[in-house]
């Protein structure tokens, strides 16, 4: 499975920086944001392709205000939105730029409309937000399309999870990728529950990776570790910026940290691989071989005193001693010889 030039079936994991609401209105630094996305090691920017008219109405009754203990409570879900979106008249614009310096670029559509606004673009992907994936018709709409659907699963049970699964599916779209994510803003690391990742690619057949909103890298590089091929976080070139999101994404900075770290990881989970390389064999000679102890004059018999497993590794494997105790020496032998069976009498 590929999302633009991307393989997701090699290893390496693809990293999205995800723009959100970073640019906090200035078009300069959503450009910006997408230049030192590209510099420090991303893989991808995302946007989001909203209005609050698109998201929800504008209303300020009870059910229409933000409370709960989020980073925005007391504002109306229409003020979050009109303060947080993405101008469409930029999109055209971010596009060009991002493909201009080489980076992958997409975006979250919320609802028909967005889709069909993204579809001139030619995006790589599409990816469905976590409090979108109970919007089946925004899903079988954005499926319907043939690109990579990237599916959020933060605040879903494992039935929505399937009924989005097979959504996609039904449009003939088997190329999906479901993140887990948990829909908190920041997360708390005991609520990650990461050891799903590997447990939502066996349970739906798909490829998983993670959404993370947790703060710092460890999060990405334990989700490297446990078969993520997809992150994505929150990235702001500097949080004085400000804005919707800043409070729990990461500045340039710490974003070219989790991407060495998550590289790092690669490196270190390697591949499954028991053959003889070239170091092996040059480390082999500080392992263990059978030696002579102590000086052996010809037809004298070999003991557990004159011969000893010791290193370096220049004689005989280890294993042969018990085939050798017992047996006498060919001929003189001086102490500090490695074994070899040419030095045996049989």
């Amino acid at each position: 499975m590929k999302i633009g030039n991307f393989d997701l079936t090699a290893n390496h994991v693809y990293i999205i920086a995800e723009l959100s609401a970073n640019h906090n209105g200035s078009l300069q630094h959503a450009i910006d944001t997408i230049k030192a996305a590209k510099e420090i090691g991303a893989d991808a920017i995302k946007l989001q392709t909203y209005t609050a008219d698109t998201l929800t109405l504008e209303c300020d009754r009870e059910d229409f205000i933000i409370k709960g203990g989020t980073l925005w409570d007391g504002k109306t879900l229409y003020e979050l939105y009109k303060e947080a979106y993405t101008p469409w008249e930029w999109h055209e614009e971010l596009f060009a730029y991002a493909r201009g310096i080489g980076i992958d670029i997409f975006s979250s559509p919320f609802d028909k409309t967005a889709v069909d606004f993204l579809e001139q673009f030619d995006p790589s992907a599409y990816k469905i937000a976590s409090f979108e994936i109970t919007d089946h018709e925004l899903i079988r709409y954005a499926a319907s399309k043939g690109r990579p659907m990237i599916i959020s699963t933060g605040i879903a049970t494992i039935g929505e999870i399937q009924d989005a699964v097979d959504i996609c599916r039904s449009e003939g779209n088997n190329d999906i990728v479901l993140l887990k994510c948990t829909s908190a803003y920041p997360a708390p690391l005991e609520e990650a529950n990461l050891k799903m990742i590997p447990n939502l690619a066996e349970t739906f057949g798909v490829v998983t990776g993670f959404s993370d909103h947790t703060l710092g890298s460890t999060a990405p590089v334990v989700a490297t570790a446990l078969g993520a091929k997809v992150i994505e976080k929150h990235f702001i070139l500097d949080k004085s910026i400000g804005g919707a999101d800043a409070d729990f994404s990461m500045d340039k900075e710490e974003f070219a940290q989790m991407v060495q770290a998550v590289r790092n990881a690669e490196k270190l989970l390697g591949k499954v691989d028991y053959s003889m390389t070239e170091k092996k064999r040059k480390s082999r000679l500080f392992s263990r071989s059978l030696y002579v102890a102590e000086d052996i004059k010809k037809g004298e018999i070999f003991t557990e005193k004159n011969i000893r497993s010791v290193r370096p590794g220049y004689g005989m494997h280890p294993k042969y001693l018990k085939d050798i105790l017992g047996k006498k020496a060919k001929n003189d032998i001086e102490m500090g010889t490695s074994l070899h069976w040419s030095l045996i009498e049989w």
